[in-house]
C-alpha cells in the first residue's frame, strides 16, 4: 500500500516526541518495515513545549517519506504550513489511503478538502482530543466552535472509517452520529525496544536526588487543572497524616501548563512540601527513567489513550487513575486500579499499593505482560493494516 500520514508534528527521534507525535513515529516506522510506501506530510516544528524546529525540506527517517513545510503560523495545534497544500495537489493521487491525526489542525484540515476533490479515501483518528473537547469543554473557545462547524465535524463524519482507541471512544463516537461500520477499534501501541535498552533502576533517583528506599508515585503530563492534580494532591496528603504513609515522594513531572503556582500553594497548605517534588518539563530519557523508578503510576484523569500508560506497562510499573475523565477497560484490577474521583478512594489505591508488595508485583507482572501480548506495535499495525485494506477495497 501507499499510504499518507498527515500530522502536525513529526519528529527525528522519538526522543522528542510526545503523545500523538509518538504513535505516528512509531506506526509509520512499523508500516515501513511490513513493506508499505509511507509519507508524512507535516510541519518543521520538533515540539510542542518549545520553539525549535527542523530544516524543511523532504527527509527519510527509518524509511518514512518525510515532508516537513515550514511553519507560519501557530496556535497550539493548529501550525500553519502552506507548502503542504503544494505537496497536496501534486502528490495526493498517488496514495491509497490517507490517515488525518487531528481534525483541528493546518495538516489535517488541508488533507481532508484535497482528499473530498480527488476522492482519495481517508481514515481519522481522534486520540481522544476531538471527542473529549466536545462532551467535556461546553465553554470552549469561539474559534473552536467555528472550525467544528464549518470543518472539523464534517472531517469525522465523512471519514470511511474513524479510529476509536477504546471500547469507551467507540461509543462516544456511536454519540455523535458515527455508525458502527465505520468504527474501528485500534489502540495506542508500543515499541518495547527503547525500553529494553534502558539502563538500571535508580538512575531517575539519583539525578533529582531522592533517597533510595522512598517509594516514589509519579504524575507525568501537563500542569493544568484537568488533570486532577488537586485531587492527587489532597488524596497524596491524606495518606500521609492520616495512614502514616510518611516514607514516599510523589514526583509531579510535566511543564506548567496553567497550574503550577496553584499546584504549588497546596502543596505548602496541605503541609507536604518536603514529600513532593516538581521536576518541571522533562525529555524522554528522563520520562522513561522516572517511570522505572516509579513504585506507582498515577493519572487522576485523563482523555483518549495516553502512552505514557503503556510505557508505564512496559517496565512494569502499576497505574493508579479515576473516573473523573475517560477509562480504559484493562487497568482496573489487572495492572492498578480505576477508582471513583474520591479523595478517599484514590488514598486508599495509592496505600494498597505502597504497602502491599505482593499486590504491587502481581500488578507490575501483569503490566509487563499485557504490554508484550496485546499492545505491542506489531499487534496494533496488524489491526490497522486491516482497516486500511476494508477502505481501499470498499
Amino acid at each position: 500500500m501507499k499510504i499518507l500520514h498527515v500530522a502536525y508534528i513529526y519528529p527525528h527521534t522519538p526522543n522528542v516526541a510526545d503523545g500523538i507525535t509518538t504513535v505516528v513515529y512509531n506506526v509509520t516506522k512499523e508500516l515501513v518495515k511490513r513493506g508499505h510506501e509511507v509519507a508524512v506530510y507535516t510541519s518543521d516544528m520538533l515540539t510542542l513545549h518549545g520553539n525549535g524546529s527542523m530544516n524543511s525540506g523532504h527527509t527519510v527517517i527509518n524509511g518514512v517519506n518525510v515532508y516537513h513545510s515550514r511553519s507560519f503560523l501557530r496556535s497550539k495545534t493548529f501550525i500553519a504550513t502552506p507548502a503542504t497544500l503544494s505537496l497536496l495537489s501534486k502528490n495526493l493521487n498517488s496514495f491509497d489511503v490517507i490517515h488525518i491525526h487531528d481534525c483541528r489542525s493546518f495538516q489535517g484540515i488541508s488533507s481532508y478538502v484535497f482528499a473530498k476533490m480527488k476522492r482519495v479515501p481517508y481514515v481519522y483518528q481522534a486520540h481522544g482530543s476531538y471527542l473529549s473537547s466536545l462532551i467535556n469543554s461546553p465553554g470552549k473557545a469561539l474559534a473552536k466552535i467555528g472550525l467544528d462547524k464549518l470543518v472539523s465535524s464534517r472531517i469525522v463524519r465523512n471519514a470511511s472509517r474513524v479510529i476509536a482507541l477504546s471500547q469507551m471512544e467507540a461509543e462516544q463516537y456511536r454519540g455523535i452520529g458515527i455508525p458502527d461500520k465505520k468504527i474501528a477499534i485500534v489502540p495506542n501501541g508500543i515499541d518495547l525496544l527503547p525500553c529494553s535498552e534502558l539502563q538500571g533502576k535508580g538512575f531517575f533517583k539519583r539525578k533529582f536526588e531522592i533517597q533510595e528506599r522512598k517509594k516514589m508515585l509519579l504524575y507525568l503530563g501537563r500542569i493544568h487543572e484537568t488533570k486532577g492534580i488537586a485531587l492527587l494532591l489532597k488524596a497524596y496528603a491524606q495518606m500521609i497524616k492520616t495512614q502514616k504513609c510518611s516514607n514516599t515522594i510523589l514526583v509531579i513531572a510535566g511543564p506548567d501548563d496553567g497550574y503550577l503556582a496553584e499546584a504549588e500553594a497546596l502543596v505548602s497548605a496541605f503541609g507536604i512540601s518536603d514529600s513532593v517534588l516538581f521536576t518541571g518539563y522533562i525529555d524522554s530519557r528522563d520520562k522513561i527513567g522516572a517511570l522505572v523508578d516509579a513504585d506507582i503510576f498515577v493519572t487522576p484523569s485523563f482523555f483518549g489513550f495516553p502512552m505514557t500508560f503503556l510505557e508505564a506497562c512496559a517496565v512494569g510499573t502499576p497505574i493508579v487513575t479515576t473516573t473523573l475523565g475517560d477509562t480504559l477497560e484493562w487497568i482496573n484490577g489487572n495492572v492498578g486500579f480505576v477508582t471513583s474521583p474520591s479523595c478517599q478512594d484514590l488514598s486508599n489505591a495509592l496505600y494498597a499499593l505502597v504497602t502491599d508488595f505482593g499486590l504491587a508485583e502481581s500488578f507490575s507482572n501483569n503490566c509487563r505482560k499485557i504490554a508484550q501480548e496485546v499492545f505491542s506495535m506489531e499487534k496494533i499495525v496488524d489491526k490497522l493494516e486491516e482497516t486500511y485494506y476494508e477502505v481501499i477495497c470498499k
